[in-house]
C-alpha cells in the first residue's frame, strides 16, 4: 500500500472529523447568542463576553478555544483576547438576512439524533418520517431558508418572470405546496397586496409554525385575510380551485409519490399559469458533485430527505437529484416545459415549468 496515501488519508479524516465538531461548536454559537454577542465588538476578554451573555465561564471558555482553533476566532495571546471578525460575523452572526449561513448549523441535531434509526434503516430498509425530527427540525430548516425567502423571493428572484409578476399585482392567486413554516407565503404576500396566498404541507407541526409566525407578524391584519395555511393534501382542496402561480421550494426530492404529486399539481395550475421549482443545486453525475456542498447534500439525504421518503414507500430521490432528473419527473407528469432559469446561486437552483 502506498504509505503517503495512507497518511493523506488519515489527516482527511482528522479534518473531516474536526470539521463536524466545528459545526457543532457553530451550533452553540447562534443557539447561545454567542456570535451575536461578539459581531462588532473587536477583541474581547472571557470575562467581557460572559458578562454580556450572562453564560457559564467555562463552557464560554472551551467554546472560544474551539472557535478559534477551527479559525472562526481570532486569538490574541499576549491580551488573551478573543475576536470574531467582521466577515465572520456577516455570515453567522446574521440572523434573517439573506446571507445568514448559521441555519446550516441548526440542521445538526435532528439529523444525527436520528443516525441510529437510519443505520438500521440500511439493514432493513423503512427510514425515519418527517414527523420524527421534531419542532427544532421545522425550526432549522425554517432560519435555514427564511432570510432567502424573505429577501430575495419578491426583489429578485421574481424579476426572472415577468409575467407572474404582472399577475400578483393585478390581483392573482398563489400556491406554495410544502410551505413549511410559512415564510414564502408571508414574504410574497406582503410584496403582493393584491393577491391571494395559500400555503399547504401535511405536516401539521408545520402549518402550526406557520400560522404562530403569521399571528405574530406586525402586519397581521393586512396578511390575515389573504394568506391561509392548511394541514392537508391537494387532493383535499377544493374541487376544481386553481392558481396562477404555484411554488415548489426544496421539497420535490422529498415526495414519497413524486409523478402523481405533480400531476395534482398540474391540475390546480391554471391555463398559462407558472410553476415555480426550487431545488438543492446540483449536478447529474458524482463527479459533478465532489465538492464540499455535495458532500453535504448527501449528507442531508441520507439523514433526512431521502429517508423521509422512503420511510412513506417512496423511491428516495435525493437531495441532489440533478437537472436532468428533475426535467425527467416534470415531462413523466405532464408538464410541456421545464426551463431553468438565469437565477445566481452557489446552492439552489431555478425551474419555471409550464403545463
Amino acid at each position: 500500500m502506498d504509505k503517503d496515501r495512507i497518511k493523506a488519508f488519515t489527516n482527511k479524516v482528522f479534518g473531516d472529523m474536526a470539521g463536524a465538531m466545528s459545526a457543532g461548536l457553530g451550533y452553540i454559537g447562534v443557539k447561545t447568542g454567542l456570535f451575536r454577542a461578539m459581531a462588532g465588538k473587536g477583541p474581547m476578554t472571557l470575562a467581557q463576553l460572559v458578562a454580556a451573555t450572562g453564560l457559564q465561564s467555562r463552557y464560554v471558555e472551551e467554546w472560544l478555544k474551539g472557535m478559534a482553533s477551527a479559525g472562526y476566532l481570532a486569538h490574541d495571546p499576549a491580551a488573551d483576547t478573543y475576536q470574531l471578525p467582521d466577515e465572520h460575523a456577516f455570515m453567522v452572526a446574521s440572523d434573517e438576512t439573506d446571507h445568514f449561513m448559521g441555519g446550516l448549523f441548526c440542521m445538526l441535531p435532528p439529523l444525527l439524533r436520528v443516525a441510529p434509526r437510519v443505520a438500521e434503516a440500511f439493514r432493513t430498509g423503512g427510514g425515519v418520517p418527517f414527523e420524527d425530527y421534531g419542532r427544532d427540525g421545522i425550526e432549522a430548516l425554517d432560519l435555514l431558508n427564511r432570510g432567502q425567502y424573505e429577501q430575495r423571493f419578491a426583489s429578485h428572484w421574481l424579476k426572472s418572470l415577468p409575467e407572474v409578476t404582472a399577475r400578483l399585482q393585478a390581483g392573482g392567486s398563489a400556491l406554495d405546496f410544502g410551505c413549511g413554516a410559512g415564510a414564502v407565503v408571508l414574504s410574497l404576500a406582503r410584496a403582493f397586496p393584491q393577491s391571494r396566498f395559500t400555503g399547504i404541507d401535511r405536516s401539521r407541526e408545520s402549518i402550526a409554525a406557520a400560522q404562530a409566525a403569521l399571528a405574530a407578524s406586525p402586519d397581521a391584519a393586512s396578511l390575515a385575510p389573504r394568506a391561509r395555511f392548511l394541514a392537508q393534501s391537494l387532493a383535499d382542496l377544493t374541487p376544481g380551485e386553481q392558481f396562477d402561480f404555484i411554488t415548489a421550494c426544496d421539497c420535490i426530492h422529498d415526495l414519497a409519490t413524486p409523478v402523481e404529486t405533480l400531476r395534482q399539481i398540474r391540475a390546480r395550475l391554471k391555463p398559462q399559469g407558472i410553476f415555480m421549482v426550487i431545488e438543492p443545486k446540483a449536478a447529474d453525475s458524482v463527479e459533478g458533485n465532489g465538492n464540499a456542498i455535495g458532500t453535504m447534500y448527501y449528507g442531508f439525504s441520507v439523514f433526512h430527505c431521502m429517508t423521509q421518503s422512503l420511510a412513506q414507500g417512496g423511491p428516495g430521490l435525493g437531495t441532489c437529484m440533478g437537472p436532468a432528473h428533475i426535467g425527467e419527473l416534470m415531462k413523466e407528469a405532464g408538464f410541456s416545459r421545464c426551463d431553468a432559469l438565469d437565477i445566481r446561486s452557489n446552492v439552489l437552483s431555478f425551474y419555471a415549468v409550464r403545463a
